[in-house]
């Protein structure tokens, strides 16, 4: 019986910022449109691949599609902290829904062009760039009891990687079954939910943080400055940040590991994409059953590790079942570390810059992916993908051996935070 009474409570704190339900909305409808996004990412890979044959040109497509991040993100972060995150959110999920139907089209009529593909990746960053900050710092506007803003991201994290597991292997079953238009079409329809979600969310406005944004450069600055000048947000992102551009890149190398390593097809390409997201859904099942945020920078550290050696194993694995059981690995990995970092700095900033520092952190994890898959696209042509994938985890294993040694100076200063915040110094 006492058992019984410990499971229910640890079931409670796993999922208890659905008591919210506003984020039980928000989460539902998210869940759906994002296993779209995967379905279309997945099918823009092999469609590329399918087209071209060119490696380059793979890493080129990752590259249109998130250098807008890069560029905009800050600008973003501003928007989202003067404007209506629900209202920004809304806007973006309708344009997405266009973008996805204008890939549907081309590719029925038998269109499609790699110049097609390009103008709409680059469209999808853009849309994608203002979508981000908003909705990541739309998770404190959207759970009423701040205890439960971890929770909630590990949560929202765990649908994104839950969409990751889903949407390859639903794309690795419906390229050669049904064609890339139906991939296209289910990403399409996968935005309505998250439209119907938005529209049925009541939040109330941030009255007070607007009339504080008035100059956008100046805040802009400010934001850059509140970051940059805790060593501690700086560390994380800079972690995050090497992740992106250094681990990341497999994502548009594994076309050629698939076809060329395994000689396999669209099929063997969604089943070496799934291991990676069930690693990440286990990381999240972790850190959504964590009670606070404590703790998390020595974990942020060790994941980063295993991550960095996972993927150098990888790299040289020609056993299918070996290179999966790696990929789960990596998987999980990346995203502890990367969601750790996220949560533990939602936990240290103020509430009236939460959108231009998550946008600092959208141009860490997302922004330095297409500087980072676009070298990576070189790289491979003249060294191979193999030995590319090898030298990103290394240079993120070292990245965690840098970050090992500054800890007790990241501990420092984040305890007194944690007091601030009334953080419960468990687990």
């Amino acid at each position: 019986m006492v058992l019984a009474n410990k499971d229910v409570r640890h079931y409670h704190t796993l999922l208890r910022a659905f008591r919210h339900r506003n984020f039980r909305l928000f989460l539902t409808g998210q869940s759906l449109s994002l296993i779209g996004t995967w379905v279309q990412q997945v099918t823009i890979g092999w469609l590329v691949y399918r087209l071209t044959g060119s490696v380059f040109l793979l890493g080129l497509t990752g590259f249109a599609s998130q250098i807008p991040i890069l560029l905009l993100a800050p600008v973003a972060g501003v928007l989202s902290d003067k404007f209506c995150r629900r209202k920004i959110l809304l806007v973006t999920q309708i344009l997405a829904l266009v973008q996805a139907l204008a890939m549907a089209y081309l590719t029925w009529r038998g269109l499609i062009q790699i110049w097609h593909v390009m103008v709409l990746a680059v469209a999808w960053g853009l849309i994608t760039t203002f979508e981000i900050p908003a909705r990541q710092s739309f998770m404190g506007q959207l759970v009423n009891d701040k205890a439960d803003l971890p929770n909630a991201i590990a949560l929202n994290s765990f649908i994104v990687n839950s969409a990751r597991l889903i949407g390859p292997t639903i794309a690795g079953i419906a390229i050669p079954l049904f064609g890339e238009t139906i991939c296209f079409l289910i990403n399409g329809a996968s935005y309505v939910t998250i439209i119907v979600a938005l529209l049925l969310i009541r939040v109330a406005p941030k009255e007070s943080i607007r009339k504080n944004i008035t100059n956008s450069f100046a805040s802009l600055m400010d934001g850059f400055t509140y970051a940059f000048d805790f060593f501690p947000v700086r560390a994380l992102l800079l972690l995050v940040g090497v992740a992106s551009f250094m681990v990341l890149p497999y994502l548009v190398l594994m076309p050629i590991f698939a076809a060329e390593v395994f000689h396999g097809n669209a099929y063997t390409f969604g089943l070496l994409m799934a291991p990676a997201g069930l690693g990440a859904m286990l990381g999240n099942i972790y850190l959504a059953s964590r009670k606070s945020v404590y703790g998390l920078c020595k974990i942020t550290m060790a994941s980063a590790m295993i991550a960095g050696g996972a993927l150098m194993g990888f790299s040289q694995s020609h056993v299918f079942w070996v290179s999966m059981t790696l990929m789960t690995l990596v998987g999980f990995g990346v995203i502890v570390q990367v969601v750790s970092s996220n949560m533990v700095i939602q936990t240290l900033v103020d509430e009236d810059k939460r959108g231009r520092v998550m946008s600092l952190y959208s141009m860490a994890y997302l922004g330095m992916a297409p500087l980072g898959n676009l070298i990576a696209g070189s790289a491979a042509n003249y060294i191979g993908a193999p030995d590319t994938l090898l030298l990103g985890g290394l240079c993120y294993t070292v990245a965690a051996l840098i970050f090992a040694r500054k800890l007790k100076l990241t501990l420092q200063l984040v305890e007194p935070v944690y007091v601030l915040r009334g953080v419960v110094g468990t687990r």
